[in-house]
């Protein structure tokens, strides 16, 4: 090899980078010792960035296109050497490319728990995961912060520094925006996009990248705050627990065979579901029952000196017995009560005299 043709291999020519990888963040070119020659080919292909760095200082930046290096495409890189040519002989600079595309579906989650303060468990200590996107926004403060002099810069040296990040701003923002826990699995999505704009200042600035998609898959409890949540619902699909008992105990009385007499035992069964009724109604308004009266009378009810009305349907509830015997006993007149237009209406006067009858 002759001297011409070895110094024609000490000059690149055309300098381009091929990525196949889908982790790469930044690459530096391996100019292997070689120099830049005046009027070389630089190709940078879309979602890449190419950034010169001469003596430790960051030179011009080039995006996506075919640039022909020479000295009006270069002045900074050319004010840094200060060649005494003009750029007409080769030079020699650190190349970087750096990709700007989209890395997605890169996990975070809190390694400990969060202390929540809820409106309605207290105290709370919740768990949470997801996903975010992010891609290099500032390729110089990259570089400088994140990257370094690596050659080969990788999504995995990072994602550990990245996932501390997050997790740090989404806890306190999660900690300030006081939204219940059991509102949290319907305001995921609300919950990801209102913490972007606390996100993105604080990892743009320090680390140059910026944060497009931030998922909230799950926000878990612990298991005893679960069971809490689960009992709640329980009750809440039971409804007014008033109602329920009155319609367990109707349910009691027409299994022994409270019903099956008809209008023969509705007197007995209107004795049987007063006591019941009695009992119940006085738990579940704390309010202590009177003793039952000297030779086996009836209980009084607490509160019969008020007029107090009833309905049938009340009657029947409170009873046990159906609706339909409870009326029949009123037109026959046993059951003294007011008829108003279509509607019965009985005090508990009368309820205590028909069953002292």
């Amino acid at each position: 090899m002759g001297l011409i043709d070895y110094l024609k291999t000490q000059f690149l020519e055309i300098i381009e980078w091929q990525d196949d990888s889908r982790d790469t963040i930044s690459f530096r070119y391996p100019d292997q010792d070689k120099e830049i020659k005046n009027g070389a080919q630089l190709i940078v292909r879309e979602s890449q960035t190419a950034q010169f760095v001469y003596l430790g200082q960051f030179g011009d930046t080039f995006g996506p296109g075919k640039w022909t290096l020479t000295t009006d495409n270069i002045p900074i890189l050319s004010t840094l050497k200060g060649w005494k040519y003009g750029l007409h002989s080769p030079f020699k600079a650190d190349l970087y490319f750096v990709n700007t595309r989209l890395f997605t579906g890169n996990k975070w989650g809190t390694a400990n728990p969060i202390m929540l303060r809820d409106p309605d468990f207290g105290i709370v200590r919740a768990r949470a995961y997801g996903i975010f996107d992010f891609k290099v926004a500032d390729v110089k403060v990259f570089l400088k912060e994140v990257a370094g002099t690596d050659n080969h810069f990788r999504l995995e040296e990072f994602a550990d520094t990245m996932r501390a990040r997050i997790v740090s701003v989404f806890t306190d923002a999660l900690a300030s925006a006081k939204v219940p826990v059991l509102d949290l699995a319907s305001r995921y999505t609300e919950l990801g996009e209102a913490l972007l704009p606390l996100i993105n200042p604080a990892v743009t600035a320090k680390y140059g990248i910026e944060i497009s998609s931030f998922i909230v898959e799950n926000v878990s409890v612990p298991p005893e705050v679960e069971a809490a949540i689960d009992q709640r619902s329980s009750m809440a699909a039971i409804g007014n627990l008033n109602d329920y008992v009155k319609f367990q105990m109707a349910e009691s009385l027409t299994r022994d065979g409270g019903a099956a007499g008809g209008m023969a035992g509705t007197g007995a069964g209107l004795g049987a579901g007063l006591a019941i009724g009695q009992q119940m109604m006085a738990a579940l308004n704390q309010t202590p029952t009177i003793p039952a009266a000297a030779g086996g009378a009836p209980p009084v009810i607490p509160g019969a000196g008020a007029i107090q009305l009833l309905g049938s349907a009340e009657v029947a509830n409170l009873l046990g017995v159906s609706e339909a015997d409870v009326l029949a006993t009123l037109e026959k007149g046993d059951l003294k009560g007011k008829k108003i237009g279509s509607t019965w209406r009985v005090t508990r006067a009368a309820l205590d005299e028909f069953l002292k009858s």
